[in-house]
C-alpha cells in the first residue's frame, strides 16, 4: 500500500471498525478491499471509499453494517448466507459493491437469489458506465426514446404504475366483462327460440359488433405490448401473453373459416370447429389477472409450488390404484353373494375412489358389502391426510406471493401518489 502510514489499517462500515494489516490487504478476497493497497493518492482513496481519516488511517464505507458482517463470516470461514430478515436484492447488491458474485452465495441462497430475481426481473451489473459521478450530467444518445419507450411499457405492463396505466386498466377490464356478459347471452335458449328468430338475428348481429370491437382493443393492446417490450422472446414465453394470443387467434381463425366455407350446411365439422374457437374467448376471463392481485398469486403460488403440486398428484394416483383395485376386487371380484356392477372393473372404481378421497360423495355409486364399506371408510381418511399434507405448504407460498406482490403495488401505488403531487 502507498497511500497512508503506520501498520495497519481501520475499515469503517456503517459504524463498524474492522483492523488489518497492511499486507492482508493486498490479497484480501473482497476486491474493493484490496483495491486500497494500490492507492497512490487521497483521490485514489475516495474513488475507493466514502471518506478517509489521515490521522487514524482509517477507511469509511456508507455501507450496510450488518451485510458487511456476514460477507466477513464468509471471508473467514468460506460459507455466504443471506442476512436474515433482509431482502435478497439487497444484500445481493452489496455483495457486488465488495466485489462478490452469486456464485459465491450457498447453494440454497443460490436458488432463493435466482427465485427472486426471476419473479421482479431485476438484473445487477457490476459496473455501471454512467453511474459515477461524472455521468450523471449528460445523457447517452437515445436516452430520451428509451425512457418513452420504458413510460409506455410500464403504463401497460404496471396498472398501477401512472393515472394512465389505470385508466388502460379500467378500459381493458370493462372491454373484458363487457365481451364475457355477450358470450353468456348468446347461449340463452331465448334467442334461439323459433318463435323469436328475428330477435334472434338482431341480437346476433349486435353481438357480432361488440365482439368485433372488442377484438380490436385487444389485439391493439396486444401489439403496442409487444412493440414497447424489451425481449420480444421473452415477451413471447410469458404465460399471461400466451394466453392472450390463445384468447385473440380463435377469433380470427374463426372468421377466415365463415369466409371460406360460407353457409353450406354440408360442412358440420367445419360447423362444430367454429363453436369451439368461439367457446375459447372464456380464456379473456384470465386477462383480469394483470389487473388483480388475487389472480397474479394465485397464478405465482402455483408457478413456485409446481413441486408439491407434482406430490400431491402422485399421492392421489398412488391412492387411487390401490384401493380402486381393493374396491373392485371385495365388491366385484369375489363371490360374497352379491356383485356390484358399478365396481366392474379398477377405471371404473377409480371414479369412484376420486370421489371418496376428496370427499365429494355424489352418492352415484357406493360399496355395498360390509368389507367395501370398511374400505371407503379407510379411503375418505386417507384421502383427507393426504391432500393436507401438501397444502400446508402450498398456503404458505401463497400467503408470501400475496405479501409480495402487494408489496410491489405499493411501491407503484407511490408512484402515482408522486405523479398526482407534481
Amino acid at each position: 500500500m502507498n497511500f497512508g502510514r503506520g501498520p495497519s489499517v481501520v475499515l469503517n462500515v456503517g459504524g463498524t471498525r474492522y483492523s488489518f494489516s497492511r499486507e492482508v490487504l493486498k490479497d484480501f478476497p473482497l476486491r474493493r478491499v484490496s483495491r486500497l493497497h494500490g492507492c497512490l493518492s487521497e483521490q485514489d482513496v475516495l474513488e475507493v471509499c466514502d471518506d478517509y481519516d489521515r490521522e487514524r488511517n482509517e477507511y469509511f464505507f456508507d455501507r450496510h453494517s450488518e451485510a458487511f458482517g456476514f460477507i466477513m463470516l464468509y471471508v473467514r470461514h468460506g460459507h455466504l448466507r443471506f442476512v436474515p430478515h433482509m431482502c435478497e436484492l439487497s444484500f445481493y447488491n452489496e455483495m457486488i459493491y465488495w466485489g462478490l458474485e452469486g456464485s459465491h452465495l450457498d447453494y440454497c441462497c443460490q436458488r432463493r437469489l435466482d427465485d427472486r430475481m426471476s419473479e421482479t426481473f431485476t438484473y445487477y451489473a457490476a459496473e455501471e458506465p454512467n453511474g459515477g459521478p461524472e455521468g450523471k450530467g449528460r445523457r447517452p444518445p437515445g436516452a430520451e426514446g428509451r425512457k418513452w419507450l420504458e413510460r409506455m411499457r410500464r403504463t401497460f405492463e404496471e396498472p398501477t404504475s401512472s393515472v394512465a396505466a389505470q385508466v388502460l386498466a379500467t378500459v381493458s377490464i370493462l372491454f373484458v366483462i363487457v365481451s364475457m356478459v355477450v358470450l353468456c347471452a348468446s347461449t340463452l335458449p331465448e334467442w334461439r327460440a323459433p318463435e323469436n328468430r328475428s330477435v334472434e338475428e338482431q341480437s346476433r348481429y349486435t353481438a357480432e359488433i361488440i365482439e368485433a370491437i372488442c377484438i380490436g382493443w385487444f389485439t391493439a393492446e396486444c401489439i403496442v405490448r409487444f412493440i414497447v417490450s424489451k425481449n420480444k422472446c421473452e415477451f413471447v414465453r410469458r404465460p399471461l401473453n400466451i394466453i392472450d394470443l390463445l384468447a385473440i387467434t380463435p377469433y380470427y381463425i374463426s372468421v377466415l373459416m365463415t369466409v371460406f366455407t360460407g353457409e353450406n350446411s354440408q360442412l358440420q365439422r367445419a360447423g362444430v370447429t367454429l363453436r369451439v374457437l368461439r367457446m375459447m374467448r372464456i380464456f379473456w376471463v384470465i386477462k383480469l389477472a394483470r389487473h388483480f392481485i388475487g389472480l397474479q398469486t394465485l397464478g405465482l403460488t402455483l408457478k413456485r409450488c409446481y413441486r408439491e403440486m407434482v406430490m400431491l398428484l402422485v399421492f392421489i394416483c398412488v391412492a387411487m390404484a390401490i384401493f380402486s383395485a381393493l374396491s373392485q376386487l371385495l365388491e366385484n371380484g369375489l363371490d360374497l353373494g352379491t356383485k356390484n356392477k358399478d365396481y366392474a372393473s379398477i377405471p371404473a372404481a377409480c371414479w369412484w375412489v376420486i370421489i371418496s378421497m376428496t370427499t365429494v360423495g355424489y352418492g352415484d355409486m357406493c360399496p355395498i358389502t360390509v368389507p367395501g364399506r370398511i374400505l371407503g371408510g379407510i379411503c375418505v381418511v386417507s384421502g383427507i391426510v393426504l391432500l393436507a399434507l401438501p397444502i400446508t405448504f402450498i398456503y404458505h407460498s401463497f400467503v408470501q406471493c400475496y405479501h409480495e406482490l402487494k408489496f410491489r403495488s405499493a411501491r407503484y401505488s407511490r408512484s402515482l401518489s408522486a405523479e398526482f403531487l407534481n
